[in-house]
């Protein structure tokens, strides 16, 4: 009987905090600085003599943080030396925390946390310069917050919706924008595979420098077909601990160093920062911080799936907050579930549609009023499907009231059945062969006389009402 594998997988995630100052100096956070070597100073820069000062913001954000995923918040912390030699550390060693993280346990979904914990970022190493590198050091020291899960992620899948949903959580906090491409998010993946039922993890095999979700799930699912394939064969002491990159030209793992332990980095206590008792401090009050958390991605995605809309719409609203605030707003006005689901069907689809191809600043224009009076319109059949589109993108365009549009535009539906007699009528005359197939049990016949019926109206005529009225003519 063929042996089953399992995958483990924990992550690493290291978050640039958004603050005012870097994290133990008042160099600028900027991360949309061009100019590199501007953002620095003595301090940030390892000069001799120079003393560190804590950014109370940055540590507010990951407290708040604690708060938001359940976690335990340490009353006591200190900050520690992580010792380690490389040109885009410019002091010779990286303040962190290791014995005493801010926060630890938690929960984001179905993952649990171990910790969360404060340091400073490095500069940005620049190697594409043919036979020498750069360093930015612009970076050094910005405040990073770094989250450790669990080793309890059994696929790659899993990992990335929990990457996912980490960053929807930083950018609801207005802790971190937590742009991949930018570097503000990075994403570290230690991968082991085992036999089903062992009692111990298989060698572990950390992924660095991770840059978009779909990268890191590509390079995860890469380790664990590569280490399940050596396992099957009875190789698996060629799997050693060991860390790598992704080359994404390849679609492939590559071996960059072997695995360094904590006792690597001789850690020890920073002694020119101060210990931390965060009971002390007032405005890190347990009460004081929960009073400001804002609504969480996860309770947003609850308060959507009451309103009776499909959990695809639901998950536009709780990735983009413009939209969120064009529905909640719309839906408080509408009121009624079949027009509020109406409202989103015509924001997650045709909108959105609109936006990507000819209207990028639609949500610029169009205010929740005039959305709902558009709903309202197309729900008591004052214009059609087609009319209710080309209101949308002329709102989209240049806003305004839909009832004004309409009138304008003559896509007010005509209801007028003694009108529509007369277009009905002359429609008959001219096609009567078509209304003899109909006579004669051809149905399709009568999609053709609507049709003509809807294109003598400019698509302003009610095509139920239409039909009726053909159908009454035709008898």
């Amino acid at each position: 009987m063929p042996k089953t594998y399992i995958p483990t997988i924990g992550l690493e995630v290291h978050a640039e905090l958004k603050t005012k100052t870097k994290m133990f100096c008042n160099s600028l956070n900027n991360p949309d600085e061009t100019e590199p070597n501007v953002n620095v100073c003595p301090i940030c820069m390892g000069h001799p003599g120079t003393l560190p000062t804590l950014n109370k913001e940055a540590i507010k954000h990951v407290l708040k943080i604690g708060h938001a995923i359940g976690g335990e918040i340490a009353d006591f912390t200190e900050w520690d030396r992580k010792n380690y030699f490389y040109p885009d550390i410019p002091k010779g060693y990286q303040i962190s925390q290791f014995k005493y993280p801010l926060i630890s346990g938690g929960k984001i979904g179905d993952v649990e946390l171990t910790r969360i914990h404060l340091e400073e970022d490095t500069g940005t190493s620049i190697h594409d310069q043919g036979d020498y590198s750069l360093v930015n050091y612009n970076r050094a020291g910005v405040p990073l917050m770094e989250l450790v899960t669990e080793p309890v992620i059994h696929s790659a899948e899993q990992a990335g919706n929990f990457a996912r949903e980490l960053q929807l959580l930083l950018r609801y906090m207005g802790a971190s924008d937590a742009n991949m491409e930018k570097g503000e998010m990075r994403v570290e993946a230690n991968i082991s595979v085992a036999e089903e039922g062992a009692t111990e993890l298989g060698t572990k095999v950390e992924v660095k420098n991770l840059n978009s979700f779909k990268v890191a799930e590509r390079a995860i699912d890469f380790e664990i077909k590569r280490m399940t394939e050596l396992l099957e064969e009875g190789r698996g002491d060629e799997i050693v601990q060991e860390t790598k990159g992704w080359d994404e030209a390849k679609q492939k793992t590559f071996s960059q160093r072997k695995k360094e332990t904590s006792a690597d980095y001789r850690y020890f206590p920073e002694p020119d920062l101060p210990k931390l008792k965060i009971s002390e401090i007032p405005e890190f009050d347990a009460d004081v911080l929960r009073a400001e958390l804002p609504e969480l991605p996860w309770e947003r995605r609850e308060r959507l799936n009451s309103t009776g809309i499909s959990d695809k719409q639901a998950e536009i609203f709780v990735n983009n907050e413009d939209f969120a605030k064009i529905f909640f707003e719309t839906s408080e006005i509408l009121k009624d579930e079949k027009e509020i689901i109406l409202a989103a069907n015509y924001l997650t689809s045709d909108l959105v549609s609109i936006i990507k191809e000819s209207a990028p600043g639609a949500l610029d224009k169009i205010t929740a009023p005039d959305f709902s009076e558009l709903i309202k319109m197309i729900n008591a059949g004052d214009i059609s499907s087609r009319g209710a589109k080309d209101i949308l993108l002329i709102m989209a365009k240049q806003g305004g009231s839909p009832k004004e549009i309409a009138d304008k535009e003559g896509l007010i539906q005509k209801n007028d059945t003694e009108e529509l007699k007369k277009i009905a009528s002359k429609i008959i005359e001219d096609n009567d062969s078509v209304a003899a197939d109909y006579k004669a049990g051809k149905e399709a016949s009568m999609q053709f006389l609507i049709g003509q019926g809807m294109k003598e109206t400019k698509g302003s005529a009610n095509p139920q009402v239409l039909k009726e009225v053909f159908l009454e003519l035709l008898k």
